[in-house]
Parts: structure tokens; C-alpha cells; sequence
């Protein structure tokens, strides 16, 4: 198959497997626990459960896709966006919905480092683009999922919903199918289940030894600490200073167009201008306009911080994932993009937890001033350990 064509299809896979995961999880999921007797506790563990299934899976599945079959592990992965939409309308027990959310979230764990994976092995010397544009692919899924979401569970209930999520996670496979008819499934050598492990060790090691990595991935992981904070308490804050829940979306909608028009530009500069400086810069940014939104009470004010988080938040994940690939070596790109992948759901997880805890101890300023100073101590732990020459020689 032509590279191009190949990509296109794997950014169409992206673009409807995320609409489809994101308009079960974010319209639909919660009201739908409430609708079976959860109280908000167990709420908030339904919505986590497809999270944590990638902070324990995406390493491993990472690493194993660099000894095993790529494409075979990332069908499962698709399968996983697919089917579990069309058994939702049948729960009516919250210990079943918690374990199809965990099946359900197999599909982020599995795919999302995979296709990674994928894409940077295309574009070796236009890493920083071609991730750019896939993960803006991505994105514009799940922006769209929840706005088609919403609208459908008022206008049709959730079953309709859950239907129409299985349909776009069947367009999705469909093109994946396309990709494989062309590319067939890499004929690979029967391996003793021993070599496995052991080959999967070895993996595991390298990339959690590697220190460049290691502090790459929690660069990540600080931004998506003040994304996940901003997610749980921006709508909060809007409400406390007499916005509407309306305005509130917009600002979400907002910080989402701006990271989804920005991530393509953002990769093409990393490739000519080096990663590093680029991650350091969009860290600052995110401390900053974070930091900034519980001193602005006006509307116009918290759009213009709002949208500028967006374009910090993909400065930081266009260079990002291009810098692991960059520092992974040819066995173990798969296992880079899973060490990311973990570290990052675990920051996501945990930073509507952390700014829970700040802002009920102190106040929404001082919460979002240290989660905004938590960025600028991972930009300077980045600047340590990353050598600045890394970043550099690595962009062709």
C-alpha cells in the first residue's frame, strides 16, 4: 500500500473509533450509571474503570508489539472500539457495566500506543507532522463523539445512543480492514512462549530504564494532570462566578478546537526546530494559563486562557510523542509509546484527584497556581535530564 494512503486510512480509523468511544463516555456513561442506582462515587468509578484499564495495559501491549504482530495486536484493539458499544443497551446491573467499561476500554489501551507506533515507523524523518495530524485526527473524534452524544441521548435515550457508538466503531474497523487487506499480517516465526517472556522483559527494561524517556513521559503526564484538573473543576469554577453550564462548554470547546488545529502545525515545527524546546515551551504555556484562569472572572478572559491551554497541550503532545520515537530504538518503538501512554493516564487519572484535594483544602486559585507550578517543575526536570542535544540530532 502507498505510505500516504495507508496513513490516511489509519487517521480515518482514529477519527471514527474516537467518536465512538467518546460518545458512550462522556454524554451518555454517567447519567446512564445514575439511571441504574449509582451514587457519585460509583459514578466516578464506572468513568475511571476504561482508564485504568490503559494505565495497566498500555506498557505491556507496547512492548509486546514489538515482538509479536503489530497489526494482529492492533486489530484487537479495533474489535475492542467496536463491539462493546452494541452490549451496553442490555446492562441493567452496575457490576456488568463496570466490567464491560473495563472491556471497553482494552480498545485505548491496545490501539492508542500501537497506532503510535505505527505512524512513527511510516514517518522516520516527518515524525513530528505525521504525529501531529493523526493525534489531530484522533482528537477530532472525540470532540465530535460527545456533541453527537449529547444530542442523541435527548433526543433518542441512551439505547439509541449506544447503537449509533457501535455503528461508528464498525465504520472504524471497516477501514482498518482496508489496511490490512493491503498490508497483510506480517508473517512472523513461531516463538516458544519462553522467548515471549523473555523477549518481553528485556523490552520492559529498556524503556523503563531509559531516563529520557522516563522524563519525557512525565512531561506528559504533568499537562495531563492540569488537563484532567480543568476537566473536573473548570465547569465548577464557571458556575462559582455566575457563568452557565452553557459557557462552561464553550470553553471546553474552546481549549479543544485550539489543540486539534494546532497539533498538525506544532509537529512540523518539532521536526524543524527540535522536540525539546518545543515540550519546555508548551509546559510553560499550560502552568501559566492554568494558573491564570482563577484570576479572571469574565467570560471573554477565561476563553482566550482556555484556548490557550489547548495550544500548550498540543505543543507538549505533538513533540512528545515524536521525541519517544525519536530516542526508541528500531525493537522497541511499540514499548516507548506504551511507557507514555501509561505514565499519562496515570497523570490524567490523577490530576482531577490532586486538584479535588487542593481545592477542598485551600481555594481554586491556590489549587490551580501550584498544578500550574507543577508544570514548570516538569519543564525544569525535563531540561535536566534530556540533554539538549538529544532533541536535536534526533530530528533529521
Amino acid at each position: 500500500m502507498n505510505p500516504t494512503v495507508g496513513f490516511i486510512l489509519l487517521c480515518g480509523v482514529g477519527f471514527f473509533a474516537f467518536i465512538s468511544y467518546n460518545l458512550v463516555r462522556l454524554p451518555a456513561l454517567a447519567p446512564f450509571a445514575e439511571s441504574l442506582g449509582a451514587g457519585p462515587v460509583a459514578v466516578g468509578f464506572v468513568v475511571a474503570a476504561s482508564t485504568m484499564t490503559g494505565v495497566f495495559l498500555k506498557l505491556p501491549m507496547g512492548v509486546l508489539s514489538d515482538i509479536l504482530s503489530r497489526r494482529k495486536l492492533m486489530l484487537g484493539g479495533v474489535l475492542a472500539f467496536a463491539l462493546p458499544p452494541f452490549v451496553y443497551p442490555s446492562i441493567s446491573d452496575l457490576d456488568v457495566l463496570v466490567v464491560v467499561r473495563v472491556v471497553h476500554g482494552l480498545a485505548t489501551a491496545i490501539f492508542t500506543p500501537l497506532a503510535l507506533a505505527a505512524v512513527a515507523a511510516m514517518y522516520e524523518t516527518q515524525r513530528g507532522a505525521a504525529l501531529g495530524w493523526y493525534t489531530s485526527a484522533a482528537q477530532g473524534g472525540a470532540l465530535l463523539g460527545p456533541v453527537l452524544g449529547g444530542w442523541l441521548v435527548d433526543t433518542s435515550g441512551f439505547s439509541r445512543t449506544f447503537e449509533t457508538a457501535g455503528v461508528f466503531g464498525l465504520l472504524a474497523l471497516g477501514l482498518y480492514g482496508l489496511i490490512l487487506r493491503s498490508a497483510p499480517l506480517e508473517n512472523q516465526n513461531r516463538k516458544e512462549a519462553s522467548t515471549v517472556v523473555g523477549d518481553f522483559l528485556v523490552g520492559l527494561r529498556k524503556v523503563i530504564r531509559h531516563s529520557q524517556m522516563l522524563a519525557t513521559s512525565l512531561a506528559e503526564a504533568a499537562k495531563m494532570i492540569a488537563n484532567g484538573a480543568l476537566m473536573a473543576f473548570l465547569p465548577l469554577y464557571a458556575l462559582s462566578i455566575g457563568l452557565t453550564l452553557a459557557e462552561g462548554g464553550i470553553l471546553f470547546g474552546a481549549q479543544g478546537v485550539t489543540s486539534f488545529l494546532s497539533k498538525p502545525v506544532m509537529g512540523r515545527v518539532s521536526d524543524r526546530v527540535g522536540r525539546r524546546p518545543l515540550i519546555v515551551l508548551g509546559l510553560v504555556i499550560c502552568g501559566g494559563t492554568i494558573a491564570g484562569i482563577p484570576q479572571v472572572t469574565h467570560f471573554p478572559g477565561l476563553l482566550l486562557l482556555a484556548a490557550g491551554f489547548g495550544f500548550g497541550e498540543a505543543v507538549v503532545t505533538s513533540s512528545s510523542a515524536a521525541l519517544i520515537a525519536d530516542l526508541s530504538e528500531s525493537g522497541n518503538l511499540g514499548a516507548g509509546m506504551g511507557l507514555r501512554g501509561t505514565i499519562m493516564d496515570i497523570g490524567h487519572a490523577g490530576g482531577p484527584i490532586l486538584a479535588g484535594v487542593l481545592v477542598a483544602g485551600i481555594s481554586y486559585t491556590a489549587a490551580f497556581a501550584l498544578i500550574g507550578v507543577l508544570q514548570v517543575l516538569a519543564a525544569v526536570a525535563f531540561v535536566v535530564v534530556t540533554p539538549w542535544r538529544t532533541a536535536g540530532q534526533m530530528v533529521k
